[in-house]
C-alpha cells in the first residue's frame, strides 16, 4: 500500500500528467456544452413545431394518413369528376347498356372476334405499379375492355412524373395513384371495376395482394393475368418468385430508363433478356431461386454508350451527410436519379398490355417472326466458322481436326450478326451471304486449346470480339491474303474499315463483362 500511495503522489505532481488532466477536463467540459446547446436547440425547434400546427377547429378538420403519409380521405372533387364518379358506380351495379359498351369497343371486337372479346372482358388483370410503364399498361387494358381490373401503388403522382405518367393531371398531384388512375378512367370506361390498393407490395402481402377477385361484395376467382410493373429489385423479385410458385400467369417490364430505341423493345423469355441490366439482376437472383425460365418480359436490346443517358450520381454533399441509403423514400430503395425519355415507359407499358390481350383473347401471336427465320442463317454461319476452323487448324498443325468444336453458341452467333455488326458486312454494308471469320491469326496460330486435348477434348479458342462479319466472297479474300498468307488487317483494308472493326470489338470488349 505504502508504494502505491507513494507512486499516486509522484503522478499527482508530475506536470506531464497533470497537463492531460487538464485537457480531458477541458474536452469533457466543451463535449458538455456542444451536447446542451444542441439539446436546446431541438427543444426550440419542437415548440416551433408545435406552435405552426392550428387548433383542430370548425376551420381545420382533421384528416388521417395511409401508411405511407398519403391523405386517406378523397381530395374535393370537381363537379366533371363527381358526375363521372356517379356514373361509374351505376355502372358497376350494372346500370348502363351493354349496346354502347360494345360500339365503344367495336375495333376491338372486329380484331379479336366476339369469342375473344367475351373472354378479355371477363378477365381479371392485376397491375402492381403505376408508374409510367404500369399507368400506360392499366389504360390499354381499360380501353380495351378489360372489367376487373386490381391497381397495387403505394406512391403519390408527383410532378416530376407527368413526363411520362398515361392519364394524370397538375390537379392529380399529392394524390395516390391508384386513386388517379381510378377517376381518370372511370371517365373512359365508367363500367370497370377498379380494385385499389394504395400499398407496397411486399412478400408479406403477397397472399392477400395477388389473391382472388373481392370487389364491392362480389367475389371471383383468381387473376387471369398479373404485369409487373415494379422498378424496386427487391419487390419485383418477390413478386416474380411468388407467381412462378403459385403457377399464377405473369409478365414483367424489365428498365425503361436511360432507353430512347423503340425498335429494340422485345418480348422473350427471361433467359433470353441478356442485355437488359435490370433483366441481368432479377434473372441472376430468380435463378438462386431455382427459377431460370417461364417468364416472359417486356425489356430492351439497346446499349449504352458515349452520349447516351446514364444513372445520375449522387451529390459529393449527400455522402457527406452519412449513409445515402437514408435519403430513400422507403428502404432499399435508390436514391439517384434514373433519366427517363416519357415515350418509352409508354411502349414498355402498352407492349406488357398488348401480350396480355393476345394472350387471354386467344390471339394468334408470334414474336420477333423476322429473328425467327433467321436461326437457319445463324446455324449456316456456326457450321462455315466451324468447317473454317478444320481446315485452317489442319494447315498449321497437319493433323486432321474433323469435329473441332467451337465456344460458340447460335444465340451468339445471333448477338454478333445482329448487335454487334448490326446484321452488315464490316467490309462493304452489304447485309446478304453473311459468314464469321477471324480478323486476325490468333497467337500461336490455328490449333486446338492445349488446355483441353488433355482431357480429349479438342475445341478451339475463340473469343466473341475475334469474329468479324463479312460476306463470303470477302472472307474468301480474307482467308487467302490474311488468315492463309502473310499480310495483316492493316495492309489489306483502308482505315475507315479499320476504324470500323476497332470500334465493334472494342464495344463487345466492354459488353463482354455482362454476358
Amino acid at each position: 500500500m505504502e508504494r502505491i500511495s507513494s507512486w499516486l503522489e509522484r503522478q499527482a505532481s508530475s506536470r506531464h500528467v497533470q497537463l492531460a488532466g487538464a485537457a480531458v477536463l477541458g474536452g469533457v467540459t466543451v463535449a458538455a456544452a456542444i451536447l446542451g446547446a444542441q439539446s436546446i436547440r431541438r427543444e426550440v425547434m419542437i415548440e416551433d413545431l408545435k406552435a405552426s400546427i392550428p387548433n383542430i377547429d370548425d376551420t381545420h378538420n382533421p384528416t388521417n394518413l395511409s401508411e405511407y403519409g398519403a391523405v386517406a380521405g378523397s381530395q374535393s372533387l370537381s363537379k366533371e369528376d363527381q358526375k363521372s364518379a356517379k356514373l361509374a358506380a351505376r355502372a358497376r351495379r350494372g346500370d348502363y347498356d351493354d349496346d354502347l359498351i360494345l360500339e365503344q369497343l367495336a375495333r376491338n371486337r372486329v380484331f379479336l372476334t366476339d369469342q375473344g372479346l367475351a373472354k378479355l372482358r371477363a378477365s381479371f388483370i392485376i397491375i402492381v405499379g403505376l408508374g409510367g410503364v404500369g399507368s400506360h399498361a392499366t389504360a390499354a387494358l381499360a380501353r380495351s375492355g378489360v372489367t376487373k381490373i386490381r391497381i397495387i401503388d403505394f406512391d403519390q403522382v408527383t410532378l416530376s412524373s407527368l413526363n411520362r405518367h398515361a392519364v394524370a393531371t397538375l390537379s392529380d398531384v399529392g394524390t395516390p395513384k391508384v386513386t388517379c388512375m381510378r377517376r381518370r378512367l372511370e371517365q373512359v370506361t365508367p363500367w370497370t371495376k377498379f380494385d385499389c390498393r394504395n400499398e407496397l407490395y411486399d412478400s408479406a402481402a403477397a397472399e392477400r395482394l395477388l389473391g382472388p377477385w373481392k370487389f364491392e361484395g362480389e367475389e371471383g376467382g383468381k387473376p387471369d393475368y398479373i404485369i409487373d410493373c415494379i422498378d424496386n429489385i427487391d419487390s419485383k423479385v418477390a413478386l416474380l418468385h411468388y407467381c412462378h410458385l403459385h403457377s399464377l400467369q405473369v409478365v414483367s417490364s424489365m428498365g425503361a430508363g436511360c432507353k430512347s430505341d423503340p425498335t429494340r423493345i422485345c418480348v422473350g423469355d427471361i433467359s433470353t433478356s441478356l442485355e437488359d441490366p435490370l433483366s441481368r439482376s432479377t434473372r441472376r437472383r430468380l435463378k438462386i431461386l431455382g427459377v431460370q425460365s417461364g417468364i416472359p418480359v417486356v425489356f430492351s436490346t439497346e446499349k449504352p454508350g458515349p452520349g447516351k443517358a446514364a444513372l445520375l450520381p449522387l451529390a459529393d454533399e449527400e455522402f457527406a451527410k452519412g449513409n445515402v441509403g437514408d435519403l430513400g423514400v422507403l428502404p432499399d430503395f435508390r436514391v439517384r436519379i434514373l433519366p427517363v425519355l416519357g415515350t418509352m415507359p409508354a411502349i414498355f407499358g402498352y407492349t406488357a398490355a398488348n401480350h396480355v390481350i393476345c394472350e387471354i383473347s386467344g390471339y394468334p401471336n408470334e414474336y420477333n417472326p423476322g429473328a425467327k427465320a433467321r436461326e437457319k442463317m445463324y446455324d449456316g454461319i456456326l457450321s462455315t466458322l466451324q468447317g473454317l476452323e478444320e481446315s485452317l487448324a489442319r494447315a498449321n498443325v497437319g493433323r486432321d481436326f474433323t469435329g473441332l468444336r467451337l465456344p460458340l453458341t447460335r444465340d451468339d452467333v445471333g448477338y454478333l450478326v445482329e448487335e454487334v455488326w448490326r446484321g452488315k458486312s464490316a467490309i462493304s454494308g452489304l447485309s446478304t451471304r453473311l459468314v464469321l471469320v477471324r480478323w486476325r491469326v490468333p497467337p500461336g496460330g490455328f490449333r486446338p486449346d492445349e488446355n483441353w486435348i488433355e482431357d480429349h477434348q479438342t475445341c478451339s479458342r475463340m473469343e466473341l470480339h475475334d469474329l468479324v462479319l463479312m460476306t463470303k466472297e470477302e472472307a474468301a479474300r480474307h482467308e487467302r491474303e490474311v488468315l492463309r498468307g502473310s499480310k495483316n488487317p492493316e495492309d489489306t483494308y483502308e482505315e475507315k474499315v479499320l476504324a470500323i472493326v476497332r470500334r465493334r470489338q472494342d464495344e463487345e470488349k466492354f459488353f463482354e463483362k455482362y454476358r
